[in-house]
C-alpha cells in the first residue's frame, strides 16, 4: 500500500476501525490506490457521516422534542 494512502488512513481513527471490520477494503487500496475516496463514501455511508445523514438525525431530533412537548401540553 502506498506510504500516502498509510498516513491518511493514520490521520482519522474512524477510517482504521472502517478497514479492520471490512478487510476487503485492504485488497482494493493496496491493488489500486485511486479507490481512497470510494472507501472514503463507504465509511461515511456506513458510519451516516454525510451532510443527509446528520440532517435526518436532526430532523429526528426535533421531531422527538416536538411531541415530547406536544404531550406536555
Amino acid at each position: 500500500m502506498p506510504l500516502e494512502i498509510q498516513m491518511r488512513l493514520k490521520e482519522d481513527p474512524l477510517y482504521k476501525v472502517y478497514l479492520r471490520n471490512n478487510s476487503i477494503w485492504y485488497k482494493k487500496l493496496i491493488r489500486d490506490p485511486n479507490t481512497f475516496k470510494d472507501f472514503i463514501n463507504e465509511m461515511k455511508i456506513n458510519y451516516g457521516l454525510r451532510p443527509i445523514d446528520k440532517i435526518s438525525k436532526m430532523i429526528d431530533t426535533l421531531n422527538v422534542i416536538s411531541n415530547l412537548f406536544n404531550n406536555m401540553l
